[in-house]
């Protein structure tokens, strides 16, 4: 009945102290020693590049992950992002604004009229509170439609607003072509319902770095873009009536997985253009990490705190290529997502040299690769009933299929559940 309602206390009765062989499969396993040490890492890279930090929720949608996205012996943060109004609401009704831990929230998608009526009511909450919610803006309809709502409330808000910036990406964000970015902004300030926080950006196509110089040049690129925006906008500012309700200075807000790994003290010697205003770095796929953060070299496996527990179901000798074995385990496409990535395949399985090569709904069809010493995946058995632990392509997409994560501490040793964490569903 788990299934139908996760309850973390019943979760816990039933599942904290069983060995991971003994739990039903598909199952998705966290290392909190990792992935703690993930998060205090990121406190580090952000205080040694001179930023404040802005964790990202959508990979792990939890109270516990974002206890430790937030707080560590380095630091701490109280400002997240969201991509759901979900992960929102459960960041406060898991009492996480209550406490002080969470007093900034940004949501994380260019705001939509439907999501007014939340996002308000999600504001009036974190006023209670001293917080705040902020949102992002990339069209000047959304300017209009954040007026009329407003001219229709008794009591008038500003919104706290980052402006989307678009690096080449095309996934979301504003061009910065002076002439039509000054316009925008020219309206933007002049709004009765928009006050201006800072500059925002995100450098997805760093995810094909294969280096640290790499992805320090696409970090570069995000500031550069960010400080750029804020220079043409205080020229804007500086004629406008209401350069008083604007933040001063602007927030930066950059970064990705890569680009924020790359944020370093040695990263910070490499910007010598004069900032025009205060960096943040922002990023949130580094808790877990998966196969395609493996691509850039910026990490090793190690430092992955996520996998996929899967029973081999079936197996098929001789059937696949060179007249290679195949086999089948019950975790496909909604376990594992159909994303790819640089590394072949949907999922190395740890110590075997077996990848998860073929994947349906719900059907994983293992092919075998050769022995890998560097990796530890050297042992080509394989049979049916046994257990594997599966790292896939892209660990946000992965969690996402799943109604509760079984935790594991390797400082505890790391065999048995020490925790369950519920994480937050819907939009």
């Amino acid at each position: 009945m788990h299934f139908l309602n996760p309850n973390k206390d019943a979760l816990i009765a039933d599942f904290v102290g069983k060995p991971l062989n003994a739990l039903r499969t598909p199952a998705f396993v966290v290392d909190r020693a990792v992935f703690a040490e993930n998060c205090r890492k990121m406190h580090e890279n952000a205080r040694d590049w001179g930023a404040t930090f802005r964790g990202h929720l959508k990979t792990h949608k939890t109270v516990e992950g974002t206890k430790l996205q937030l707080v560590s012996d380095i630091g701490r943060t109280s400002a997240v992002v969201v991509s759901t109004l979900m992960e929102a609401w459960g960041v406060v009704q898991g009492g996480l604004v209550a406490d002080g831990t969470v007093k900034d929230i940004l949501y994380g998608l260019p705001v939509g009229l439907n999501k007014l009526d939340d996002l308000s009511a999600l504001h009036a909450e974190m006023t209670r509170y001293g917080g705040t919610v902020r949102i992002l803006l990339d069209h000047l309809d959304q300017v209009k439609f954040l007026e009329e709502y407003e001219r229709a409330q008794e009591h008038p808000k500003k919104w706290s607003a980052f402006i989307k910036m678009n690096g080449g990406l095309k996934r979301a964000g504003i061009l910065p072509e002076p002439v039509s970015f000054k316009a925008f902004m020219r309206r933007v300030f002049a709004s009765s319902a928009i006050s201006v926080f800072g500059f925002y950006t995100h450098a997805g196509y760093s995810y094909g770095s294969t280096s640290l110089e790499q992805a320090t040049s696409y970090l570069t690129g995000e500031v550069r873009l960010t400080n750029d925006a804020a220079a043409m906008a205080m020229e804007v500012l500086a004629e406008s009536d209401n350069r008083g309700v604007n933040n001063q200075p602007f927030v930066l807000s950059v970064g990705s997985t890569p680009t924020a790994l790359s944020a370093t003290a040695e990263a910070k010697l490499k910007m010598t253009s004069t900032l025009n205003g205060t960096l943040e770095l922002h990023t949130g796929n580094y808790t877990m990490l998966d196969l395609q953060q493996l691509h850039t070299t910026l990490i090793g496996r190690p430092q992955i705190s996520q996998k996929v527990l899967a029973t081999v179901v079936s197996y098929y000798p001789g059937r696949g290529s060179d007249g290679q074995d195949e086999a089948m385990c019950d975790a496909g496409a909604i376990a594992m997502s159909k994303d790819t990535g640089r590394i072949p395949g949907f999922g190395d399985v740890v110590g075997k040299s077996w990848k998860l090569g073929r994947i349906s709904q719900e059907h994983g069809i293992l092919v075998q690769v050769p022995p890998d010493l560097k990796s530890g995946r050297t042992d080509p058995t394989l049979k049916i009933g046994d257990t594997v632990e599966i790292v896939g392509q892209h660990a946000c997409l992965i969690a996402a299929a799943y109604p509760w994560y079984y935790v594991v501490d390797s400082n505890e040793g790391s065999d048995k559940v020490v925790d369950i964490w519920v994480p937050w569903k819907g939009w």
